[in-house]
């Protein structure tokens, strides 16, 4: 589910088969329909609004699951009679970064590894107020910053 152009050619670009632009009310049914309104087996929610978790929660099948990468602004909010009605299960938490970091950073920086098409964005690590700007304004998926 994407309204962005960049973003949904790089979903494509990983296999995406199916792009959604709709949300709430909208999207949801948008899913239904592509999976003959049953809903998804599994969700991602990668967003961190209560919005998009709700729509998240809205587009699995009963007994489903949704998995989370954010927290919702002003504090997570979830369901719970509507997740334990359909047997719903919610499930993520904090990336730990900082174990891979060692091991990465260093062949990252150097070229060894490319980190993917993600990045979108390379700026120095003196302009990172304007990297997170950009993300916020979506005219970056991530921005990687060097020192």
């Amino acid at each position: 589910m994407s309204r962005h152009p960049d973003r949904q050619a790089l979903a494509q670009a990983y296999g995406a088969t199916d792009i959604v632009a709709q949300r709430g009310a909208e999207g949801v049914a948008a899913v239904l329909e592509l999976l003959g309104g049953i809903g998804a087996d599994a969700a991602l929610e990668c967003v961190g609004t209560h919005e998009s978790m709700q729509q998240a929660l809205d587009t699995i099948r009963p007994g489903g699951s949704v998995g989370y990468v954010g927290v919702p602004a002003g504090g997570p909010e979830l369901p719970v009679g509507q997740m334990f009605a359909s047997n719903l299960n919610v499930a993520g938490g904090i990336a730990p970064v900082r174990t891979y970091l060692p091991e990465l950073l260093a062949d990252v920086l150097a070229g060894v590894i490319d980190p993917g098409r993600v990045f979108d964005l390379e700026l120095p690590l003196s302009e990172v107020r304007d990297a997170y700007a950009a993300m916020d304004e979506r005219r970056a998926i991530k921005s990687l910053l060097r020192p």
